[in-house]
């Protein structure tokens, strides 16, 4: 399309990676006369996939975009070779000539290989597509060492792979800390942590010297600049990317002093044909290799050659990046570079034994964000990246930790971009749930594209979706699922005051259709709540979700972890001798847990109920580390061993374990007893805590650990042991009738309206009038507890269920494999297992 030209015509699209993928599905959503014939010529062999995912492909992902509508010609397999600009041609390495009316380049980048010494040795890859990532673990088979060269993003991704190839690897960077385009020196010092505790060595501030060949000639070390040498039979080099831009040299097209083919705010070269985007463009002197970025240069040429009054330009780059790399949360957002040269402060916050690093870079009165780094706990990221540039609504601390309720739809500016990887704005948001009337959050992304690429802003669209609704006054829902109209709570007190008790009767008089993956589980933990029955009892069983469904945790491999209950952390002589044999005879690794426990794993499905037969006939019963429900008491010595207790915890853990065993919850419950002030039991991380006193207990509430821990409040101090115990029954007796599907106590005191003081009003000074009822349901409890594994193992049809094949019940799953490491099993991943 020629600057006076008539949108419409002949486009070819040179390269078909992510870039070219999304043009073409902007043209054919907003080009609904098809004005253009689009031929998309791509050098793999294979049409355009996600290129972020790729590692996940060595993981049996498919990674392959969907297929374009009609009008679309895709050709695989050949590169374009040459542009014809006055012809306006381009023919490609099979000889191929397509004639354009616009042409647009999008033939991305290249892996950039520093030249050292032994590059091209065999077992030297490159980590950039399917077919790299193919030859490479076709290489690795057999072989055990390994080193990326380059700690950015792609080499710590590379690294995964060949861990997950089960090659032990090495990390070397040039620059003095790991991802230095992306983090700071603290964020990039804390991952190095998290990436050694993984088991890879990290070199970083050292170049590579060269690579040293073995007898056989392949690559055999990498030697560094230092004198270093690492053994390394595969090397992968993940140093950087040059922009693909040697159609646009050979034709005449300006490029940039350090590549790149030069475009306008257009994303359009020189020649008003041609056009350029993704990694090979040049827009304002930078070279962008984030997907954000590159989509929004695609929307922007889509919108231009739709129509020549269209003002549409590229607006920069959005370098905001949330990733989980290697399991550890990783973000970055705005500039978290800047300085007091640039009169910019710091709030850095570093937790090495969470493994945590915070960093929020503000302006110099502290109300401006302009960027910001989180390593190991990334869940503000939604909220901080929507306030780059902005006035922040808290104090830097408190909106580094939650403190602050986070961004929604009424304080968020409009401006402000919640989707980074589609440029989606707040504004964008509204006025998609304005005009097309959207009342979900799935029905949000098909409009607008928003959380459907790496989804870290789906919460944040949902606090601006449900801030629409209720200015609109609309009510938002609180349903639990489309199939209720009821929350949990109200789910709770209808099966409770109706006496119901099966999922079909409920469904059948309060609810629609047959239910769901959300309803399900949770009416199950209602009924079981209220002691309906055996979990696996006639219905009960198909609503339970995994875990429950086998009374045992499902772990990575297929198999099962089996944890028996030990209240309060104490075991006999005889009882630690009954796990060893259990574990010795099947074979499974043992784990002593943070709660106290001994956890068996990798028990097979078909052998759980010899397992539990063997571990009952000693005296154990179910741990309940499979279900929402309590799993442990911990606790210290106390005062009958340490000389420092004031009161017997051992004895009041294990008091309070059987009485709560078998409690099940919205959520997980955890609790410890401390005997004096020094915490050893850690009790104020706990949903319940207890500590002594020299004159009896204080009580503590709704702490939790994990992603967003949160201390325990004091609730009651100086308590007598039965009136501890009264206090304890009906607050777990409050929270289970009132809480949310899989809130834990913390999040739920948070919301309850009124908070501490509210809930000390109602269990303590009887505000309801329902302290007798929470009592009394507490005591149905404890009378009617029954161990479910002893139960499972006394009813045939329970018994049942656990094969691994219906067909073939003894048959033991073949895809089950383990190898031996530090004297006990481990499971094998899926590529070891094929190799």
């Amino acid at each position: 399309m020629g600057a006076d030209s008539e949108p419409g015509g002949r486009l070819v699209v040179a390269g078909h990676g992510p870039s070219a993928h999304r043009l073409v599905e902007a043209l054919r959503e907003r080009d609904a006369a098809r004005t253009w014939t689009i031929t998309v010529i791509g050098e793999e062999p294979r049409p355009a996939y996600d290129r972020v995912a790729l590692t996940t492909h060595l993981e049996g992902a498919d990674l392959a975009y969907p297929a374009h509508g009609g009008g679309v010609a895709v050709v695989t397999g050949e590169r374009v070779t040459a542009v014809d600009r006055a012809a306006r041609t381009v023919t490609t390495s099979a000889g191929r000539v397509a004639a354009y009316d616009a042409l647009v380049l999008a033939t991305g980048s290249a892996p950039f290989v520093p030249p050292v010494e032994g590059r091209d040795l065999p077992g030297v890859f490159a980590y950039r597509t399917v077919d790299d990532l193919d030859a490479l673990r076709e290489y690795a088979r057999g072989r055990a060492t390994a080193a990326v060269i380059g700690g950015g993003l792609l080499g710590l991704e590379a690294a995964r792979a060949l861990q997950g190839l089960g090659l032990r690897g090495a990390v070397v960077e040039v620059a003095p800390w790991l991802m230095p385009r992306q983090l700071d020196e603290g964020g990039g010092a804390m991952l190095r942590r998290h990436i050694e505790g993984l088991g890879l060595s990290v070199h970083v501030g050292v170049p590579v010297r060269a690579l040293e060949a073995g007898e056989d000639g392949a690559v055999r070390r990498v030697v560094l600049a230092d004198g270093e040498a690492i053994e390394a039979e595969v090397v992968v080099f993940s140093a950087g990317v040059r922009p693909r831009d040697e159609l646009a040299r050979a034709c005449g097209l300006p490029v940039g002093e350090r590549g790149g083919i030069v475009v306008d705010v257009s994303c359009r070269t020189e020649d008003p044909a041609v056009w350029a985007i993704g990694e090979c463009a040049q827009v304002g002197g930078a070279v962008h290799g984030l997907a954000g970025p590159c989509f929004a240069m695609a929307e922007v040429v889509a919108d231009r050659l739709l129509s020549d009054a269209s003002t549409a330009v590229f607006g920069g780059a959005d370098t905001s990046a949330k990733l989980k790399l290697m399991g550890v949360d990783v973000a970055a957002f705005g500039d978290p570079s800047a300085g007091p040269e640039r009169g910019a402060l710091s709030v850095t916050y570093t937790d090495p034994v969470a493994g945590v690093y915070k960093r929020l870079v503000v302006s110099d009165d502290a109300r401006t964000l302009l960027g910001g780094v989180l390593v190991g706990d990334a869940e503000q990221y939604g909220t901080l990246r929507a306030h780059v540039g902005r006035g922040l609504p808290d104090a830097p601390e408190r909106m580094l930790f939650g403190g602050t309720e986070p961004a929604g739809g009424g304080d968020l500016p409009g401006a402000a971009v919640v989707c980074s990887c589609n440029n989606v704005t707040a504004d964008g948001v509204r006025r998609a749930i304005t005009e097309h009337s959207l009342t979900g959050v799935p029905a949000v992304k098909d409009c607008t594209r928003a959380g459907t690429s790496c989804g870290s802003c789906v919460p944040l669209l949902k606090r601006i979706l449900d801030a629409e609704l209720t200015a609109a006054g609309i009510e938002v829902g609180t349903a639990l699922c489309e199939h209720f109209g009821h929350s949990r709570a109200e789910l709770f007190d209808i099966v409770r005051a109706g006496r119901i008790t099966s999922f079909t009767r409920l469904i059948e008089k309060h609810g629609t259709g047959r239910g769901c993956d959300i309803c399900k589980p949770a009416v199950a933990s209602i009924l079981a709540s209220l002691g309906n029955g055996h979990v696996l009892e006639g219905e009960q069983a198909a609503l339970q979700d995994t875990n429950d469904h086998f009374l045992a945790n499902l772990q990575k491999n297929g198999t099962y972890s089996v944890v028996p209950r030990v209240p309060g952390g104490e075991i006999t002589p005889a009882g630690l001798i009954a796990i060893g044999e259990v574990a010795r005879d099947f074979g499974l690794y043992t784990k002593i847990t943070g709660g106290q426990r001994i956890d068996l794993f990798g028990a097979r499905v078909e052998q759980l109920p010899e397992i539990w037969r063997r571990l009952t006939a000693a005296g154990f019963e179910s741990g309940h580390a499979y279900g929402k429900a309590l799993r442990t008491v911990k606790s210290c010595v106390g005062s009958a061993w340490c000389r420092y207790g004031v009161q017997d915890s051992t004895a009041m853990a294990i008091r309070l374990e059987l009485r709560y065993r078998g409690l099940r919850a919205p959520h997980k419950l955890k609790s410890a007893v401390s005997g004096c002030a020094r915490e050893c039991a850690e009790a104020q991380s706990k949903d319940f805590g207890v500590i002594a006193t020299e004159n009896g207990w204080n009580l503590y509430l709704a702490g939790n650990g994990g992603m967003r821990p949160r201390h325990a409040d004091l609730f009651a101090t100086d308590l007598a042991d039965d009136e501890l115990i009264t206090l304890i029954d009906r607050f777990l007796m409050f929270y289970i009738r009132t809480a949310d599907r899989l809130q834990r106590t913390a999040s739920w005191l948070e919301a309850l309206d009124g908070g501490l003081d509210y809930l000390r009003e109602v269990i303590v000074d009887d505000r309801l009038g329902i302290c007798a009822d929470l009592d009394a349901a507490m005591a149905r409890h404890v009378a009617a507890y029954s161990d479910e594994w002893r139960d499972t193992l006394d009813d045939p049809d329970r018994l049942g269920r656990f094969v691994s094949f219906v067909n073939a019940p003894h048959t033991p799953d073949p895809s089950i494999a383990f190898d031996v490491e530090r004297d006990q099993i481990r499971p094998l991943l899926p590529l070891e297992v094929k190799r």
